[in-house]
């Protein structure tokens, strides 16, 4: 099935100078650059309503309109995977991931995704770049994702996201004790020798993620956060960066870590949680075709809440 589809956009100041297809390629991740050259070269691109070469430098805020034909890979499968639906309208759905989900297939995970369910529940959406995911969570992270129905309102979403228009709030568990809120603007990037780990690192890319108290225990903290930026494993590397890893952390918290004359049943849920204590409660964006903001949150999973009433009885316990 091809799909047809109209982006337009403004060319950023900072992408003076470079060649167009270079700056198309960077304005519109979801398409390959061999794509988007093809249609320059078939005149479905236009640069100030005209036609261009990809050779072409630009200057910096022109006027970008493509009017063109998209066809879809078809190499992903339709599951019939529940999906908890928290936001439905024909432009786009949010929904609440449980953990243990993969989102995208991958090595190893060419099935039982997120993709996959989607495919199920919207079949149209096989027209839409990454079948309408807008933005990744981990596996073993729950909570709010963003799917555009569209081909235009994914490029929508995606330009609102890469402007850092969408709010995305976390809540987390740590070890530690916190002092008090605070932020971390530390750059991330691939570990030097862990290649499958992220680290803080001089050359990184920019990330920069805010946090507050919600409620502290005896060996512990409950934290509300917020991202700037998306990076791979944000939140994981700059808790563990200050200190305070999330609980149940496996690659970046190390041992488990007890209160001091804690119940056994605690010590054994601190030490066999199965998953890093991270959960995307909440997501606030710009309708894309209202125009009003939108807000939508996720509850708190129940593995989350029997940790933290665990951590509740044990500090009243220690009284």
């Amino acid at each position: 099935m091809t799909k047809l589809i109209h982006l337009t956009a403004k060319i950023p100041e900072d992408l003076a100078g470079k060649r167009l297809d270079q700056a198309l390629a960077i304005l519109f991740q979801d398409h390959s650059r061999a794509r988007l050259q093809e249609w320059i070269r078939s005149g479905e691109v236009q640069l100030n309503y005209q036609a261009v070469s990809q050779r072409q430098r630009v200057k910096g805020g022109e006027h970008i309109e493509i009017k063109a034909s998209f066809k879809p890979q078809e190499n992903s499968t339709a599951e019939d995977i529940p999906l908890q639906i928290i936001y439905e309208d024909v432009q786009l759905l949010v929904l609440n991931k449980p953990p243990g989900l993969v989102v995208h297939p991958g090595a190893g995970n060419r099935e039982h995704t997120i993709l996959n369910a989607l495919l199920h529940h919207d079949p149209g959406l096989k027209v839409v770049p990454r079948a309408g995911i807008v933005h990744r969570l981990d596996k073993d992270t729950s909570g709010v994702m963003i799917i555009a129905r569209s081909p235009e309102v994914h490029t929508f979403l995606v330009a609102q996201l890469q402007a850092r228009n969408i709010k995305r709030e976390y809540q987390a568990i740590v070890s530690g004790v916190m002092t008090a809120g605070g932020s971390v603007d530390q750059p991330i990037g691939r570990h030097p020798r862990k290649r499958t780990q992220m680290a803080v690192q001089d050359h990184g890319k920019a990330a920069v993620t805010h946090f507050r108290i919600i409620k502290k225990y005896r060996s512990h903290t409950h934290i509300r956060l917020q991202l700037e930026t998306g990076r791979t494993h944000q939140i994981r590397v700059h808790m563990a960066w200050l200190k305070y890893p999330l609980v149940g952390d496996p690659v970046y918290a190390g041992r488990a870590h007890l209160p001091r004359g804690a119940s056994q049943p605690l010590i054994n849920m601190l030490q066999t949680f199965p998953r890093q204590a991270l959960h995307a409660c909440a997501i606030t964006l710009q309708h894309p075709h209202t125009g009003e903001m939108l807000t939508c949150e996720a509850p708190l999973p129940e593995d989350m809440q029997k940790l933290l009433e665990a951590l509740d009885k044990d500090a009243t316990d220690s009284r």
